[in-house]
């Protein structure tokens, strides 16, 4: 039998659901930890629940499906934006050590995943181990993302505009490097991943952080609401392109 592919065609659309899951991972994992006063401790143990039962989902699928794809993708930024924070506050290693941990934890993994298969094309994917590799390095290069979007914000003292337009001018870089030159497709995928993941954190704070700190308040929850309404018409577009390439 015919192994289908299991993950999201690389396109613009791919791009802004990215950036509104990690805007959604953002408020969603603040709303968790700091709304409902949870804490980061019972913030990554309920998002780490909430991301297995994704991930079990997505990898017992037979084909790529949007809804469950990007469940899991939401999963990794909440997660991340939990563990993250956990390093920084609750452990007290600052947001530096934690993105150098991270990047440390990232570059393993892709390691390991280029050993493998002498490749790191992430588009199609097929077999199951190289799927577990996969979501291994999205969550890694979310967490990354998280921690060093508030590094900008926290350590730079950027506001969240400016390193929202930092991230921002990184993404546009990478974007023109692909389009107008021969450089390899696989880095410049992984570097605008994980710039992506900042740009919409940085976003997702600006939303909820309060006026006096650069923020509009809008609050975690609405901020969420609005980013899952977004999120919602983007997944029926995707599910109706697949449906449509499909049949």
């Amino acid at each position: 039998m015919k192994q289908l592919n299991k993950v999201a065609p690389i396109t613009l659309l791919f791009w802004l659901m990215k950036v509104v899951a990690t805007t959604l991972g953002e408020t969603l994992g603040d709303f968790i930890s700091m709304t409902l006063n949870y804490g980061y401790v019972v913030g990554i143990m309920i998002t780490l629940v909430i991301f297995i039962v994704a991930l079990l989902i997505q990898l017992n699928a037979s084909e790529y499906k949007p809804l469950q794809y990007w469940l899991v993708i939401i999963g990794t930024t909440t997660l991340g934006t939990e563990i993250s924070d956990f390093i920084d506050r609750s452990l007290h290693l600052g947001y530096l050590f934690g993105s150098i941990f991270l990047a440390t934890c990232l570059v393993a993994t892709l390691v390991v995943w280029y050993k493998k298969y002498n490749s790191l094309e992430v588009y199609p994917i097929v077999e199951r181990n190289k799927e577990l590799l996969f979501w291994t390095a999205v969550l890694f290069s979310n967490s990354l993302g998280t921690a060093f979007g508030d590094f900008l914000s926290d350590n730079l003292g950027l506001s969240y505009m400016y390193g929202a337009l930092v991230t921002g001018i990184i993404i546009l870089v990478v974007v023109v490097l692909h389009y107008f030159t021969k450089l390899n497709h696989i880095p410049l995928f992984w570097i605008a991943f994980i710039f992506t993941r900042p740009f919409g954190a940085t976003f997702g704070d600006f939303l909820t952080k309060p006026i006096a700190k650069g923020g509009l308040e809008l609050g975690t929850l609405q901020s969420s609401l609005v980013s899952i309404f977004i999120m919602a018409i983007m997944i029926a577009i995707a599910q109706k392109k697949a449906t449509a390439k499909s049949s």
